[in-house]
């Protein structure tokens, strides 16, 4: 012995993690994500066809109740939960990846990866969501004393009235707000822990210093987000059955190309 104390060498902090992207990099990751999809159509189709069915049971059910006025806040609420519905689409693109063949019972089962974060993350963004459902249902309730107004007249009191337009400025900024967070601190985040053995608040962080590691390009994949889950909302909800699984897709392929994970075991295929 020297007397020598044997040095580990440093681990790479977290904003190290994060890799900057050329600006066009949202359109690669949509490219990818499509062909994903066209490998495997009949698991795409499966898993999107669960958002478009909820979604439609959440739309049918507020409007057999005549609760219309929680479409907008119930539906932004599910949207933003979507992250976790998702896994079994950042499944399939992953095993494309390790060149595994991907199966329904797999990705149905992927949480167990990394079982206990992944709950983690899926009570935070429920949190999230539920918060944000009752920060929009204390905003109608405000501008608006009449619970039980029909959509018409809601679409027709909310862009023809003054208490309208506050009701509308409000909601979008307090919308705004809670989905910009979300999105900082979740854009690789599921991806990531499903990928690899870290805690979903070290996934949290390290989402955050891509997002600003890539401000242009995280702006412009956010845009790209809302236009594209807005197409499958209007279509009533059938076109997400398309469309949020090639999101996912390509939100697999974000994480990939923006970290480098390195420092982190891999979660098992299997």
């Amino acid at each position: 012995m020297n007397g020598v104390i044997p040095q580990t060498p440093p681990r790479k902090s977290l904003s190290d993690c994060a890799i900057k992207v050329d600006v066009g990099a949202p359109f690669v990751w949509l490219s990818k994500g499509w062909a994903d999809f066209v490998r495997a159509p009949r698991l795409s189709i499966m898993h999107g066809l669960l958002y478009s069915v909820v979604g439609l049971i959440i739309a049918v059910g507020l409007n057999y109740f005549e609760m219309q006025y929680l479409l907008y806040p119930v539906t932004s609420a599910f949207i933003l939960v979507g992250p976790i519905l998702a896994l079994g689409i950042y499944d399939i693109s992953r095993r494309f990846d390790y060149g595994s063949q991907p199966k329904i019972s797999q990705g149905l089962f992927a949480w167990r990866k990394n079982s206990y974060q992944i709950l983690m993350a899926g009570f935070v963004f429920v949190l999230f969501a539920t918060l944000w459902s009752r920060f929009a249902f204390l905003t109608f309730a405000l501008s608006f004393p009449h619970a039980g107004m029909n959509l018409g007249m809601i679409v027709h009191t909310s862009l023809f009235t003054i208490d309208g337009f506050i009701f509308l400025l409000t909601g979008s900024i307090i919308g705004a707000i809670m989905a910009t967070v979300a999105f900082v601190f979740g854009v690789v985040t599921l991806p990531m822990m499903l990928d690899r053995k870290v805690d979903v608040f070290t996934a949290g962080i390290i989402s955050f210093w891509v997002v600003m590691r890539n401000k242009g390009v995280m702006l412009t994949w956010a845009g790209l987000i809302v236009i594209f889950v807005g197409a499958g909302l209007v279509t009533a909800y059938i076109g997400l059955g398309v469309i949020l699984p090639v999101i996912g897709f390509a939100s697999w392929h974000a994480y990939r190309a923006c970290v480098d994970p390195s420092a982190w075991e891999k979660t098992p295929l299997e």
